[in-house]
């Protein structure tokens, strides 16, 4: 009987040419196992504490008050909070939900809500990741909450692309249950404007939060639908702000604002899905610099004056019966445009607005009437020329188009890449989405053909800059509201002198011809079923004969 071998040696053993070569065994004593543990564990909890400095200091002052004032003292100092909160969130909303219960109902959610549920939402939507032998998933960092949205900040695993959530964005959504979800390769918000005392605090805090971070997606979630209830008018700006005109409301409940400065805007959407909210929207918060001849509102309407008429006294131009007088507008936009690039050219690169040189603003409503749908086809070609020019050359120099249509293919629209500044209102089939916003905007999350019958005047816009699509909801104008503020804020009476370029606002509509009508000479039903008419009629014929 072969006995034990010792432990702690060196054993060679040969079988054929296979040596089997066994490596000492050391074993620790109990004390030093413990000592590392405690070790690894205290390493641990500086690090978590460290990490979650509000949570251990929160912890810390609770368990403080209670060593020393018992019962009594926690409940007297959590009574005292709730009413500090309650002052300071009927002082200042906003900055109560930035503070604090944004954090603080983030990190709840984030506990108890998605946590609970990442892997499997994660493996189900495809993100999960394997790399030897085991599955790497992406990381959730940190939530943050708003009234309305989570904001979910998520560390890619290596090799993976902000394309590849945006992919399944909706499956993300309807995973933790909700029905809306978008994905930014970038922080959702831009750094906010820092005043007062403590700006350079703030703005260093504000770099570390909006800093790069490449490896990093952030995902927001719809918790609250804000977009359901209408939208009222915004108060008109004493003075139009070019750069930041309040248009909308977001998801998050804050002013979407419109730069409309050197840009043009195209607005995309199905019939009676809201295209006169947003372009009310813009007319009103340009109403101010309107009256006092800051801006000039040169108006086609192809229907007739069926939108835009009630508005006629705040328009500088209007054309609404006659395609030759749409056509002469845009010829005299051009010729604008090209008196300011002679003027402007090695001065400046950016026209800046002023009184005795005013932003020109033209909007077209139904622009596919003008460019696919009108059958003189030399006026056509005219009407795309002129558009053409400006839309390539005229947002420098401050002469803007801002278009609306239904139809956004590209025979209907050939130059809508012009168009920086792109919305979506509610549409009718999916490939639409990209014929608005771009390619792969609807797998960013502009679901602009999933819009519920309710969603008049919400869309998504798209920046020039930036490719992620932003959800809002245009305000709504009433024919009571159009009419005050027609009768509150007319253009001057020499708006339409601009330049000398006086004249007819509405050509006389040229006479047409009327296409004579060929009277139907053929029969009405197809040979087979004349003949078999014609047999049974003779058949009854022959029958009453010989009765």
């Amino acid at each position: 009987m072969i006995g034990r071998r010792p432990r702690g040696e060196v054993v060679l053993t040969s079988a054929g040419d296979l040596m089997v070569i066994r490596p000492k065994r050391f074993e620790l004593p109990l004390w030093a196992v413990i000592l590392g543990l405690l070790a690894r564990w205290s390493g641990r909890a500086t690090w978590w504490c460290l990490r979650h400095p509000v949570a251990t200091g929160t912890t810390g002052l609770l368990v403080a008050v209670y060593v020393e004032h018992g019962w009594a003292g926690l409940v007297t100092l959590l009574v005292s909070v709730a009413a500090v909160s309650a002052v300071w969130r009927w002082r200042h909303e906003p900055s109560w939900w930035t503070w604090l219960a944004g954090p603080l109902l983030g990190w709840l959610r984030r506990v108890f809500v998605y946590r609970r549920v990442w892997r499997e939402a994660m493996t189900l939507c495809g993100l999960a990741a394997t790399y030897d032998h085991q599955t790497v998933l992406p990381r959730l960092l940190a939530v943050r909450s708003d009234p309305a949205l989570d904001v979910l900040t998520v560390r890619m695993v290596r090799g993976q692309t902000p394309e590849d959530f945006q992919q399944v964005t909706a499956n993300l959504a309807y995973a933790f249950g909700r029905r809306h979800a978008r994905v930014y390769s970038e922080h959702p918000d831009d750094p906010p404007t820092r005043v007062g005392r403590w700006a350079w605090l703030l703005r260093l805090m504000d770099r570390v939060r909006f800093r790069d971070r490449p490896s990093v997606v952030y995902l927001v979630l719809v918790r609250t639908d804000a977009l359901r209830t209408v939208v009222p008018p915004f108060p008109v700006p004493p003075v139009p702000d070019f750069t930041g005109l309040p248009l909308a409301r977001r998801e998050d409940l804050s002013t979407w604002r419109l730069h409309l400065l050197a840009t043009h805007v195209l607005v995309g959407g199905a019939t009676r899905r809201g295209k006169g909210s947003v372009l009310w929207s813009l007319v009103r918060s340009l109403a101010a610099g309107v009256s006092f001849g800051l801006v000039r509102l040169w108006v086609i309407d192809p229907k007739g004056g069926m939108e835009f008429a009630l508005g006629r006294p705040m328009f500088a131009r209007f054309a609404c019966k006659s395609f030759e007088a749409m056509a002469d507008l845009l010829d005299e936009a051009v010729t604008v445009m090209r008196e300011r690039q002679t003027r402007l050219a090695g001065n400046v690169r950016v026209h800046t607005p002023t009184t005795t040189d005013p932003l020109i603003v033209v909007v077209v409503d139904e622009m596919a009437a003008l460019t696919a749908y009108l059958q003189d086809a030399e006026l056509r070609k005219r009407i795309a020329a002129s558009l053409g020019l400006l839309l390539s050359q005229g947002a420098g120099v401050g002469v803007l188009v801002v278009a609306a249509l239904q139809d956004p293919r590209k025979e209907v629209l050939p130059f809508r890449d012009l168009f920086p500044t792109r919305i979506a209102l509610g549409l009718t089939e999916a490939a639409q989405v990209d014929m608005v916003l771009g390619d792969g905007a609807r797998n960013r999350g502009a679901l602009a053909d999933q819009m519920p019958r309710w969603a008049k005047g919400v869309g998504y816009v798209i920046l020039d800059g930036t490719p992620d699509p932003v959800r809002v909801r245009f305000s709504y104008i009433s024919d009571d509201d159009i009419r005050t503020m027609a009768r509150e804020y007319p253009a001057p009476a020499d708006a339409a002198d601009i330049l000398a370029q006086v004249g007819r606002e509405t050509a006389p509509e040229p006479a047409r011809t009327a296409l004579p009508r060929q009277r139907a000479s053929g029969p009405l039903l197809p040979d087979a079923l004349l003949n078999l008419l014609n047999r049974d009629r003779d058949r009854d014929g022959d029958g009453g004969e010989r009765a």
